[in-house]
């Protein structure tokens, strides 16, 4: 990896993003809880959308307001396409494909292509009369929902999820993989996915990704930030734009059903790319990123 350009952290800067970060997680997450709602349906996404906004809005308050430094070009906002736009949009599919084929491989999980596992999750929170109407769906599809389902997921995550998406890309590639620079990329990616991790928690308590297992999910969610970051850092790193990581997560968030679509049994702990299946997918993919950049010395990290 080329030297950083960097030699220190400006700790204050990072402390205040981070401040106001956790805090305002903690005050949106909240707002469910305080007017005695569920996390589910419009609840759920309105919240989850202007909780992935306030990273950017942080990242633009400190970087402009309190700094007085320019934010377009330093936090890598650039709209200049490269082939690693391609690659943002296509390896989340893939990863998820490959959840699939992971999943499998677990006790008491069997590939389902008519997608009766994902029926059955249904059956608690979906009455008789609508799961039976989805069944209809599902059978007069000209093709399968899968492919149908990449996709959309596609479509949404270089137009809408990439735009949400965004909001927290330019918190975590932008700012904090600018400010973090000097600690070199690998210790870059683990402090970056730490604190993307836990500052999902507030959802994750309330039931989002692990509606089943909560408490645990909030582990298992910090696990999965830690594996994707060093994935989500070389792209936005190669391509020169915090742009492509907003792609590659649109992407993700929309494509990441994928891995519960084909699969029966098991449970939110171990299918599905935030499962069990997902985070051994991620080690995969890692392992394939150390070795091919020859332990991260082939990166390069440029910031001003």
């Amino acid at each position: 990896m080329s030297s950083p350009q960097s030699s220190s952290i400006n700790t204050r800067k990072v402390a205040i993003f981070l401040g106001l970060a956790f805090f305002f997680a903690l005050v949106i997450g909240s707002i469910p809880v305080l007017l005695g709602e569920q996390w589910a349906g419009n609840v759920a996404v309105i919240v989850g959308v202007f909780y992935m906004l306030f990273p950017a809005l942080i990242a633009i308050f400190v970087q402009k307001v309190l700094y007085h430094e320019p934010v377009m070009e330093p936090l890598k906002v650039s709209f200049r396409l490269n082939r690693w736009f391609l690659w943002a949009w296509i390896l989340p599919v893939i990863l998820a494909l490959v959840a699939i084929l992971v999943a499998v491989l677990f006790p008491g999980v069997s590939y389902s292509p008519d997608m009766a596992g994902m029926l059955e999750r249904y059956r608690d929170i979906m009455t008789p009369e609508q799961l039976a109407e989805m069944e209809r769906s599902i059978q007069q599809m000209p093709i399968h929902p899968l492919f149908l389902t990449i996709v959309q997921g596609m479509i949404a995550g270089i137009t809408v999820n990439a735009l949400a998406a965004f909001g927290e890309e330019l918190g975590w590639r932008g700012f904090l993989l600018r400010e973090f620079n000097a600690l070199g990329f690998a210790r870059a990616s683990l402090f970056i996915g730490i604190i993307w991790g836990v500052w999902h928690a507030p959802l994750i308590l309330q039931g989002h990704n692990y509606p089943q297992h909560p408490v645990a999910g909030v582990f298992l969610m910090i696990l999965f930030c830690l594996l994707l970051t060093p994935l989500i850092n070389f792209i936005t790193l190669k391509a020169r734009s915090v742009i492509a990581a907003a792609v590659w997560h649109g992407t993700l968030n929309g494509t990441a059903g994928i891995g519960i679509m084909m699969v029966s049994g098991g449970s939110d702990l171990t299918i599905g790319i935030t499962g069990a299946a997902g985070l051994i997918t991620l080690l995969i993919a890692n392992v394939i990123l150390y070795f091919a950049t020859r332990g991260y010395r082939s990166i390069e990290y440029e910031y001003d």
